[in-house]
């Protein structure tokens, strides 16, 4: 590729870039009526924003104890068909008794027990015998329950029509949830008030439905039949709604009825969700779907149809939604159905609140610390190598532009904390260090009598490989502690990363292109500055 050619791509890149980068420092506004600039600049974390910071602990010893209440209903239903009455099933604590009842009673609800191949005794006594859940069967019930808590408060926490955008939600050790929520003015109460809000979980019978809005309102010229509503199922990846559903506007059953969901599988070993309601819900669902059979049933929690099987025949107390699931979605959809509420006790742990001054001193002080070191660097590099260090220093300056630039797109899930600041600082330091390796190769070169262009040509060739290898054990570790890490330390990773990437691309291909520009400008040089 020619010089020139190579000047206009890369300089394309920068401007591209570049435009992300000071569409950030321009009001949200101005951004936003513009038309043309990004709605979204740089997202700042919890500690430069402001907001709070919560570690959550869950009661996992009440979803055992949930898990033998289901049990115990299910062991008493099949006593119940076949015909058995006596033994009393009954949860104590994290032990399931059968107790009372005959003989032979008890020994059938023994059976049944057996039958759930999750039961173990744990201890036997004159007139009854307890069972605990095994150690297997305990820790999917955990991950059950750990899975329907992250769901919850992501669709509490999370939901930007909620007012409490960009916020994360992430699992922290076995039991514990963090969650911060930024924003300096964010109402400490009115937050806490997210662990008590119940989900809207509602069951509703499909009329029609279409692929869009305009398009299911087309077929009704003189508008919605009355006490219809249109809701829509949207893609997971790009939250744009992919099929419209018309409804009713009153729910046939809502989940406060449901006692449990979960992933089964059909005869063909195909993935399926099994549901059980409470007495009462069964009644009611039954006489739903004896109504609607061969009709769509659309799920719907917080107004969003998360999926809408058939009805094929009555269902009361319990059943099941068979689609074209993987193993995973079928997973996702128990987890919504059991998503309506916080069924497992929570309790905030510890809490740190960050004022919005703090967080502006942070960025003030973080900012001044960058140019800080990007001054003294300069400084240094261009009294040491002269030109080539102007040639290190432009570079650098574009480094930094490109580090701003690819954390305000929207795609990448960066956010600047103050340990990214930090981050942004260390990227100075090996940014420049990729050039003094560039530049000491090139001064073996010309002691060695070689021309300037010779010289650049082998001294990059040279120095290329050491460059990569530093920066990419170091990306390695960054990408670890971006995997394992939370919070901060994720914050420091993806600043890192990026820096990483950016300071090789503006050592290897931008200083490269200035030292072109210079030793192939049409000139003989017998010297080269440096």
């Amino acid at each position: 590729m020619s010089l020139r050619a190579r000047a206009m791509l890369i300089g394309a890149l920068v401007v591209l870039i570049g435009f992300f980068a000071v569409s950030g420092f321009v009001p949200e506004e101005t951004r936003r009526a513009s038309g043309v600039l990004p709605d979204q600049g740089m997202r700042l974390g919890l500690d430069l924003r402001g907001g709070i910071h919560w570690v959550i602990g869950v009661k996992l010893s009440r979803a055992l104890e949930q898990e033998l209440e289901f049990l115990s209903g299910s062991i008493t239903e099949q006593l119940k068909e076949d015909q058995v009455f006596g033994p009393e099933i009954v949860v104590e604590g994290e032990r399931l008794l059968v107790r009372a009842g005959t003989p032979e009673s008890r020994e059938k609800a023994e059976g049944a027990a057996a039958d759930t191949d999750v039961l173990v005794e744990v201890e036997r006594g004159e007139d009854f015998v307890a069972y605990a859940i095994d150690d297997g069967w305990q820790r999917e019930v955990r991950e059950r329950a750990m899975s329907q808590v992250l769901e919850v408060l992501r669709n509490r926490v999370s939901d930007p029509a909620k007012g409490i955008a960009e916020s994360v939600v992430t699992r922290q050790g076995s039991d514990r949830v963090l969650v911060q929520i930024p924003g300096g003015e964010v109402d400490r109460e009115k937050a806490r008030d997210i662990l008590e809000v119940t989900g809207m979980l509602e069951l509703k019978i499909v009329r029609d439905q279409d692929a869009s809005e305009d398009l299911l309102r087309a077929k009704y010229s003189d508008g919605l039949p009355q006490s219809t509503e249109i809701v829509f199922e949207k893609d997971r990846d790009s939250g744009r709604p992919v099929v419209a559903y018309l409804v009713d506007e009153q729910a046939g059953i809502t989940g406060k009825y449901l006692a449990d969901a979960r992933v089964g599988f059909d005869q063909r070993q195909r993935p399926i969700v099994r549901f059980r309601w409470t007495p009462e819900g069964g009644e009611i669902f039954g006489d739903l779907t004896e109504e609607n059979q061969q009709k769509q049933l659309a799920i719907i929690l917080d107004g969003e149809v998360k999926s809408a099987p058939v009805i094929r025949s009555r269902i009361s107390m319990s059943g099941q939604i068979e689609g074209r699931f993987t193993s995973e979605e079928a997973r996702d959809l128990a987890i919504v159905l059991r998503a309506g509420s916080l069924s497992v006790p929570v309790v905030i742990e510890e809490e740190r609140t960050v004022g919005p001054a703090l967080g502006a001193d942070s960025i003030r002080r973080g900012f001044r610390a960058s140019v800080t070191g990007l001054l003294l660097v300069v400084v240094t590099t261009i009294f040491y190598y002269r030109r080539a260090g102007v040639f290190a220093s432009v570079a650098l300056a574009t480094n930094l532009l490109l580090i701003i630039g690819l954390m305000s797109l929207p795609e990448l899930p960066a956010t600047l904390t103050l340990p990214g600041i930090a981050g942004l600082v260390l990227t100075v330091g090996m940014a420049i260090d990729a050039n003094v390796i560039i530049f000491e190769r090139i001064r073996e070169e010309l002691r060695t009598g070689k021309l300037p262009r010779a010289a650049v040509d082998t001294g990059f060739a040279k120095a290329r490989w050491t460059i990569l290898d530093a920066n990419i054990t170091t990306l390695i570790t960054a990408l670890v502690l971006y995997e394992f890490g939370t919070g901060p330390i994720k914050g420091f990773a993806v600043t890192l990363s990026i820096g990483i990437l950016t300071s090789v691309f503006a050592a290897l291909v931008l200083t490269r292109l200035l030292f072109d520009f210079y030793v192939r400008g049409g000139r003989r040089l017998d010297t080269l500055s440096i």
